[in-house]
C-alpha cells in the first residue's frame, strides 16, 4: 500500500555491519534523521577481523561476548564476488587488492569501507558505543506512535550512560557471533581443550594434537582442511555420514582426516565416545555448530522472543506485528544472497517510516507468521531453521512489496554454480570453476555497466 504522505523520523540503527550500513543509507535517503550505534572501532560488523581472542570464553557462554567477529585468519568467501554487492555498488576488483573471485575476508571488509565512504555514512555512526538497553517509552497498542528509549555507553566514558528517545529502532546486529552449542553428555566436565569456532583463528595451537571437529558445515570442513596440515589427527564428527563428493575426496587424500558419527558422550579422561560405539582420546574438541540469535539489550515486554533460534513473531522475517514499523530487524534471514536482500529490507523499513507505504493489518501479519510456522512444521523443518530461506522466489516476492528489482538470473545461476562446484570440488572450488559464460553475462549486465569510469578506481 502506497501513500503520498512523507514523514521524517528520528531513527536509531544498531550495528554498522552490512545490514546496518545499508539501512542507514536507505533511511537517510528517505529523509530520516539517523544515528548508528556501533560497539567496535570501525564499520564492517562480522567482517572486521579480530585476531585477539584472549580473554573470551572458549565456548562463548557469556551473555555478552567480548569478541564480536567469528572470522578466522584464512577465511575466504564461499560465494563469488560478482553476486555479493549491493544493487548500485558492485563488488569490483581493485588494483593492489585481493583480486580473486572468492577473495579473503579483508577484501569484503574493504568493500564495506568503500561503500561507507562513497555514500558518506561515517558521519552518522558513533563508534566504540555499546547499546545497554532498548525499551518502549509510549505505546498506543498499535505500534504506530510507539517511541523507544535507547541507553548506550561509549567505551572511553564507561561511567556515562547516554539516554535518548527515538521514533524507531532498526536492529542490525548480525547473527554470526553468539555460539550455538550442542548438548553432549559430559561436555561440562570434560577437562581438555574445548572451544567453539567463534574464537578459532589459526591452526598452529593444534599442532601435533588429536582434534575432534564437531559439525561438517562449510566452516567445519574448511577448518578441518586447515587443521589436517598441522594436527596429528583430525576427526570430523557429522550428523550424517552421507557426505558430498568433494568432502569424500578430501578425506581420501589425507591419512590423518577421518569421518566420525555424532558424539555420544565425553569422559573426564579425555575419551570421546561416538554413537556407533567407537571412541578415541582427544586433545581438543572444536565445535563448528553454528550461531544463535541474541538481543540482550532489547526489552519488548515479551512481544519479540527468541525460541530455539526462531525470532518472533516477525512478519516477513522483518517486522514484529504488534510493534512495527517502529521496531524492525534487518539481516535475520540466512541462506540467501545477503546484500541485495538487506537492501530490500532497508528500503521497505525506510518507506514505512516515512509514510509512503503501510503494512497490512496486525491480524493479517500474524496470520502470515502462523502460516509460515505451520508450513515449516508440516515439512518437518526444525524450529532453529525458521529463518533459513534458500528460495530465490521468496526473495523476489519480498522485493515486490516495494517494487525492488528481482535478483538477476545470472546472480542466481552464479550462486548455484558455486554451491554445486563446492559439493564436487571442495578443496579447489574457489580457484577452479567452469562458469565463464555466466561470469561474462554478469560483467556485461547493468549491475556492472551502470557506473561511469570515475565512480570507482579499478
Amino acid at each position: 500500500m502506497v501513500s503520498p504522505l512523507s514523514l521524517s523520523k528520528n531513527v536509531c540503527v544498531i550495528g554498522a555491519g552490512p545490514s546496518g550500513l545499508v539501512a542507514a543509507r536507505e533511511l537517510r535517503k528517505e529523509g530520516h534523521n539517523v544515528v548508528v550505534l556501533e560497539q567496535r572501532c570501525d564499520v564492517g560488523g562480522q567482517w572486521l577481523y579480530e585476531p585477539n581472542v584472549e580473554g573470551e570464553d572458549p565456548l562463548g557462554k557469556r551473555k555478552v561476548l567480548q569478541v564480536h567477529s567469528s572470522i578466522y585468519a584464512s577465511l575466504r568467501l564461499i560465494s563469488p564476488r560478482e553476486i555479493m554487492g549491493f544493487t548500485d555498488f558492485p563488488f569490483l576488483v581493485k588494483k593492489g587488492r585481493d583480486t580473486r573471485r572468492f577473495p579473503g575476508h579483508r577484501e569484503l571488509w574493504l568493500y564495506l569501507k568503500d561503500f561507507c565512504e562513497h555514500f558518506g555514512l561515517r558521519e552518522m555512526i558513533r563508534f566504540n558505543t555499546s547499546v545497554e538497553c532498548v525499551r518502549m517509552v509510549e505505546h498506543d497498542g498499535i505500534g504506530r506512535d510507539l517511541r523507544w528509549m535507547v541507553k548506550s555507553k561509549e567505551k572511553s566514558k564507561e561511567e556515562t550512560v547516554v539516554e535518548e528517545v527515538f521514533d524507531a529502532v532498526v536492529v542490525a546486529t548480525g547473527h554470526y557471533s553468539h555460539p550455538r552449542l550442542p548438548a553432549i553428555k559430559g561436555m561440562d566436565t570434560w577437562k581438555r581443550k574445548q572451544l567453539h569456532s567463534h574464537i578459532y583463528r589459526v591452526p598452529e595451537p593444534f599442532r601435533n594434537e588429536i582434534v575432534v571437529v564437531v559439525g561438517n558445515s562449510l566452516s567445519g570442513q574448511d577448518i578441518s582442511m586447515e587443521l589436517v596440515e598441522v594436527a596429528k589427527e583430525v576427526h570430523l564428527s557429522a550428523k550424517s555420514l552421507n557426505i558430498t563428493e568433494g568432502l569424500s575426496k578430501v578425506i581420501s587424500k589425507h591419512d590423518n582426516l577421518h569421518l566420525r558419527p555424532q558424539i555420544e558422550a565425553l569422559q573426564e579422561d579425555g575419551r570421546v565416545l561416538f554413537v556407533d560405539g567407537s571412541w578415541l582420546i582427544a586433545d581438543a574438541i572444536l565445535h563448528c555448530t553454528g550461531y544463535s540469535y541474541t538481543f540482550p539489550f532489547l526489552d519488548t515486554k515479551g512481544r519479540v522472543a527468541v525460541d530455539d533460534d526462531r525470532v518472533g513473531p516477525l512478519y516477513e522475517h522483518t517486522f514484529p506485528p504488534s510493534l512495527a514499523p517502529s521496531l524492525s530487524f534487518v539481516g535475520i534471514p540466512r541462506k540467501i544472497i545477503g546484500f541485495p536482500f538487506f537492501e530490500a529490507q532497508a528500503k521497505w523499513i525506510a518507506q514505512l517510516l516515512s509514510g509512503k507505504r503501510r503494512l497490512p493489518p496486525r491480524d493479517e501479519m500474524m496470520r502470515s507468521v502462523e502460516e509460515l510456522y505451520r508450513s515449516r512444521d508440516a515439512a518437518s523443518i526444525p524450529k532453529h531453521y525458521t529463518h533459513d530461506i534458500a528460495d530465490f522466489e521468496y526473495c523476489d516476492r519480498y522485493g515486490d512489496h516495494i517494487g525492488f528489482p528481482h535478483l538477476e538470473e545470472w546472480r542466481k545461476q552464479l550462486c548455484l554454480s558455486a554451491l554445486v562446484n563446492a559439493d564436487v570440488n571442495l578443496e579447489a572450488y574457489r580457484d577452479s570453476w567452469d562458469d565463464h559464460e555466466l561470469l561474462q553475462q554478469a560483467l556485461k549486465s547493468p549491475h556492472f555497466t551502470q557506473l561511469g569510469p570515475g565512480d570507482f578506481t579499478i
